[in-house]
């Protein structure tokens, strides 16, 4: 059997540690604990009407795939738009909290749209609006976060927050599946759950209000322009594997259609997806722990080689068995994308950790646009061109991140 991982030279070695003793969630600050509980309310609110919108949209509200497919990437697009403006203010005047909160709080008011209306136009614009308070509040967040862990155990607190916010991605789908169950799929349930989906979302700012501020080092008289020449050579490399991967990396809305197409129900759909965010819960600390341990750049590469196989599964799959191994197999990977990239690049970019994660947000979110246009074209002639152009750029990316080693820059930057 091969080496589970590529060796990657000019990455320095991980501290010495006690591998027989784990970190546990109880030796980590209790701010990262908090801040994972204003994810998994707020994610207990976006889950419960994620976990239903693309059935809804195209079978209820009549939209066609290729538009879902116009409405996702304009909903990623909208989520990174505002990344790098969020970062590079938050590292101007070296403070989090008030972005983060400005962008929790606007994300809960886009909600209101779904009590007033479901039609087309009005599930499109709450798409859009409610990922921009997700792009305004993530860097200032994720410099937060990693400000307050240590950087040798950084991996596994990025995981542990991760893990808290998918349980809530788990609660919220089993709560949608619970009232589509008692009250039956009709459009009146769907109205139900969009109105209880709300409280979640406003205890979580509230909750994020009460916690407090983790000011870093403020660069008052910084631009835009002089930000971004200040930003480490080793995280501009790592934008390139990353931006071809963002072009691999459509909708989980899709396939959340393939199953809906392979006769699963809208509830058991549900159900799948909360198969997909409880295996993200239960890897994400081991993930990050490992990555701790091995380096992140393994972790990266990790990602990307399971992203391009479950792409290739389901090019194939045609079974409810298959289907369910895929959802799971896709926790796995999330598990390892949503959380590892991020300490990744504030382990590169000591210094202005908001800013480098909003350019990352920015780079990549602009590149998902096109990625689900192309993946909306291609399922309307055939679903599996959809998952075979996924796997082919999943390979390219691994590809091109061996070819620039963008970890390499670590052996000759402070720990930050």
């Amino acid at each position: 059997m091969r080496h589970p991982h590529p060796a990657l030279p000019n990455v320095p070695p991980s501290p010495p540690a006690d591998l027989s003793e784990p970190a546990s969630p109880s030796k980590l600050p209790p701010d990262v604990l908090k801040l994972g509980l204003v994810s998994f309310l707020t994610d207990v609110s976006s889950e419960m009407i994620f976990s239903v919108f693309a059935v809804f949209f195209t079978t209820v509200a009549g939209a066609s795939s290729a538009l879902l497919g116009l409405i996702e990437g304009l909903a990623d697009f909208s989520a990174s738009s505002l990344n790098y403006l969020a970062g590079w203010l938050s590292d101007r005047s070296g403070r989090r909290k008030g972005f983060a909160v400005a962008g929790y709080a606007f994300s809960t008011l886009a909600k209101l749209i779904l009590v007033l209306s479901t039609s087309v136009l009005a599930l499109s614009a709450f798409r859009v609006i409610e990922r921009l308070g997700k792009g305004f509040r993530g860097p200032p967040r994720d410099a937060w976060l990693s400000a307050i862990a240590a950087r040798a155990t950084r991996g596994y607190a990025f995981g542990v927050h991760k893990a808290l916010d998918k349980a809530g991605a788990v609660l919220g789908p089993l709560l949608a599946y619970a009232l589509l169950q008692h009250l039956g799929e009709h459009p009146g349930t769907y109205h139900w759950l969009f109105a209880i989906a709300l409280v979640p979302a406003l205890l979580s700012v509230l909750l994020l209000t009460r916690i407090p501020d983790r000011p870093e080092e403020p660069h008052p008289r910084e631009s835009v322009r002089h930000n971004w020449q200040q930003l480490s050579p080793g995280f501009k490399r790592f934008l390139w594997p990353a931006g071809l991967f963002a072009l691999a990396y459509f909708s989980l809305g899709f396939i959340l259609l393939r199953a809906h197409a392979i006769g699963f129900s809208v509830a058991e759909v549900v159900l799948l997806y909360a198969l997909f965010n409880a295996v993200c819960v239960a890897a994400a600390p081991a993930i990050g722990w490992l990555g701790d341990r091995i380096g992140r750049p393994r972790i990266v590469l990790l990602g990307y080689a399971v992203y391009g196989l479950l792409n290739l599964w389901l090019a194939w799959a045609d079974s409810r068995e298959e289907i369910i191994a895929v959802f799971a197999l896709y926790g796995l990977f999330y598990a390892i994308d949503e959380s590892q990239s991020k300490a990744f690049i504030a382990d590169l970019e000591p210094a202005r950790r908001a800013s480098a994660i909003g350019v990352y947000n920015s780079v990549t979110g602009v590149l998902y646009l096109p990625a689900s246009l192309v993946a909306g074209a291609l399922w309307a002639v055939a679903p599996t061109w959809t998952f075979g152009l996924a796997a082919a750029l999943s390979a390219a990316a691994a590809g091109c991140f061996l070819l620039l080693r963008p970890g390499g820059a670590l052996a000759h930057r402070s720990p930050g």
